[in-house]
Parts: C-alpha cells; structure tokens; sequence
C-alpha cells in the first residue's frame, strides 16, 4: 500500500514537472493553458465556490454509487438464479451499452428536473453494466468440484447460491465497485453539464464560458481528487469483502 502511494505521488510530480515545462517552452498564453502556480492560486482563492460545488457532485456520486452498485448486486443475482431473466435482461443490458450516456441524459433531465435526482440517475445507468457483468460472471464461475461437492451433499439452489457462489464471487464484485468508483464521478458531472445550477461539472462549463481557464482546471482537479479518494476507499473495501482472496501482482507473486 505504501509503496502504491509512492508510485502515485512520483507520477504525479512527473505529470506536474511535464505539464509545466510545456507551458514554459511553448509559451502558450495562460488563458489556454494554465501552469499549475496558476491553477493552485485560481484553487486557493476560489475554495469557497470550489468546496460549495464539490459538496454537490459529491453527494450525487455517493448515493449514485451506493443504488447502482445495490442495484446492479441484485440485479446479477436475480440472473444467477432466473433463466427468464436471463433471456430477457441480458440482450437488453447488452443493447442499452450502444447508446452514448450522452444520448441519454438530456432525458433523464426532462424527466426528473435539474436537481440532483437526474444527476444520480445518469450516475446509476453509468455503473450499472460494469457492476452486473463482473459480479454475475463470477456467480457463474465458481469452482465445479464445490458446486457437485454441494449437489452431493444434498445443498438445496438458493443455500448453494449463498454459500458458495456468493462468497466465490465477491471477489469479482470488488472489481466492479472499484470500476464504478472511476465512472460514477463521471456520471455525476455528465448529468451536470447537461443541466445544473450546481456542481464541479456546473462550474467547469460557467469558467469556460467565463474564460476562467484557471478556475476551470482547478474544479477538475477536485474532482479528479475526490475520483482517486473515492477509488482508494473502494477498493480498500473490496479487499476487506474478499479478503480470504489473495490478490497477486503482474509476475504472480502474492
């Protein structure tokens, strides 16, 4: 874990030196693009409006994250056990990935307003699929000689199912929540640039429109911020939940 936050801060003050040496070498105008003196002053003198925003998006991501990812739990576990839905559900999630989150959410905004219930909507519908397809894929790929073990020893569906698909998937499940921890932010500020009166999405497109380049790059540095919080705190999560799992690096090692 240490060592994981020393690689993050190091790539970070690389992308920082990158970013300012071009500015420095190209001489592009601030009002394009900012140093990151110039993002941190924008940051600092706008902490109010900044945090005020922020608390917005936060709040649509976290309630986003917690229904979708209850929903789409449920949702993989009602495939695991329905061959209906299966037949129905499926070619429709499959069907519902072709259209651009985009498309989608100036309808979610006519219908539900401009608050925030339309901003946690197009949250839900972001994370809903990854959540579904990781954590159904590993309900259906529980060790065989477990499941004819359990057939043998007379284990009725939905006792199998809790004991021993469940546990066996959580795993994948961990997968998904630290994958809707990375688009659930995005969701949130999609439903805002659609149409808001709040948030850092809000925000962004009021500083552009207002050539506040600075002020721009700062919201989105909150919010890629409180994106990487939000992931590290998943997937400590998704640890803790399978932590009879023992995860292994790139070379195989535990």
């Amino acid at each position: 874990m240490k060592s994981r936050f020393i690689d993050g801060l190091l790539s970070a003050c690389a992308a920082l030196a990158l970013w300012q040496a071009v500015v420095w070498l190209t001489g592009v105008p601030s009002f394009i693009l900012p140093g990151p003196a110039d993002v941190l002053t924008a940051l600092i003198n706008n902490r109010a409006l900044i945090a005020e925003n922020a608390g917005t998006t936060i709040i649509e991501v976290l309630i986003g994250l917690v229904l979708g990812a209850a929903i789409g739990g449920a949702t993989a576990l009602h495939l695991m056990v329905s061959p209906m839905a299966r037949r129905l559900l499926l070619p429709l999630m499959v069907f519902s990935q072709a259209i651009p989150i985009f498309a989608l959410a100036p309808i979610l905004t006519l219908w539900l307003g401009y608050g925030i219930a339309s901003k946690i909507a197009v949250t839900i519908l972001m994370i809903f699929f990854p959540v579904v397809s990781t954590f159904y894929d590993g309900l259906r790929r529980t060790d065989p000689g477990l499941l004819d073990l359990a057939r043998t020893m007379g284990a009725t569906p939905t006792s199998t199912l809790l004991r021993l698909r469940l546990p066996a998937a959580l795993p994948a499940f961990g997968s998904g929540l630290r994958l809707a921890a990375v688009y659930a932010p995005i969701g949130a500020v999609v439903g805002e640039w659609v149409g808001a009166s709040k948030g850092l999405g809000y925000l962004m497109l009021l500083a552009n429109g207002r050539a506040k380049v600075d002020l721009m790059f700062a919201a989105l540095f909150v919010l890629a911020a409180f994106t990487v919080l939000l992931h590290a705190v998943t997937s400590a999560a998704a640890r803790r939940m399978a932590s009879w799992s023992k995860e292994t690096d790139e070379s195989g090692s535990a």
